[in-house]
């Protein structure tokens, strides 16, 4: 993977032409490269198992979520489209193994720092060389975190009482989420929140997380993987304590926008 996104990634980093999709996100004709060039070295390697991407048809990627007992690859070619078309160094590739809807495996890469994020399940994560969760991480309050919150994809209501009312210290958005997962997984902010991600962007840096010791849920308190291509929000943390404290203060957001 590292050497697919070399080869075509980092050439035409802030120059493609850019469409928007019917869903309304951003494609660039390197987003479909990727995913054809990956999709081809999976099978030549990999052939028992099926290949969702982001790019995939809508026409046939519910044939493959519901025949994958076998295994399936589950891939962004681009997370970060928009970044990456517009020349903003945040973005990435995504690649999850999930047997019977679970990720096994998952890598996320980032050309432009060379950081490659790997787990397997139930043998932690690792940036590089570099084991994830193992440093001691210095007792941290909500009230002096670093968010990270995608506000675009919440609803309206939440979103203003966490805009005037932030239970957090300072707040970022940067716009690639299975990166923003990973940054997570590292410590390089403290709390997330996103309203709504496919399997693609999820898969890999939900296992990450959870293998360098952080927790995740839907704001809704459920398991973050659901069948099929549910769309699916994210409150996470790295730390089991500031997680806590996390989903309380948004439980009492959303609770107090419910009996206004």
């Amino acid at each position: 993977m590292r050497v697919v996104a070399q080869q075509i990634l980092v050439p035409r980093f802030a120059d493609v032409q850019r469409r928007v999709k019917l869903d309304g996100s951003v494609v660039t004709d390197v987003d479909h490269a990727m995913q054809n060039r990956l999709q081809a070295e999976l099978a030549e390697h990999w052939p028992q198992y099926a290949f969702l991407g982001e790019e995939t048809p809508a026409s046939e990627r519910a044939g493959l979520v519901n025949g994958t007992d076998k295994g399936m690859w589950c891939v962004d070619p681009l997370d970060g489209t928009t970044n990456y078309a517009a020349g903003v160094p945040f973005f990435s590739v995504s690649l999850a193994l999930l047997i019977q809807g679970r990720p096994l495996l998952g890598v996320v890469y980032d050309p432009v720092r060379d950081e490659c994020f790997t787990a397997q399940k139930g043998r932690g994560a690792w940036l590089n060389d570099k084991a994830l969760g193992t440093r001691s991480l210095t007792p941290l309050s909500l009230e002096r975190s670093v968010a990270a919150v995608d506000f675009k994809r919440l609803s309206a209501p939440l979103a203003v009482r966490l805009a005037t009312q932030h239970p957090y210290g300072s707040q970022r958005n940067f716009g690639a989420c299975s990166l923003e997962w990973c940054w997570l997984a590292a410590g390089r902010f403290h709390v997330y929140l996103h309203g709504g991600q496919k399997p693609w962007d999820y898969a890999a840096g939900c296992l990450i997380l959870s293998e360098a010791g952080g927790r995740a849920l839907t704001l809704e308190g459920e398991d973050i993987f659901a069948a099929g291509l549910t769309t699916r929000s994210v409150a996470a943390a790295l730390d089991p304590v500031l997680f806590a404290a996390w989903r309380e203060s948004l439980d009492r957001l959303q609770s107090s926008g419910a009996n206004a």
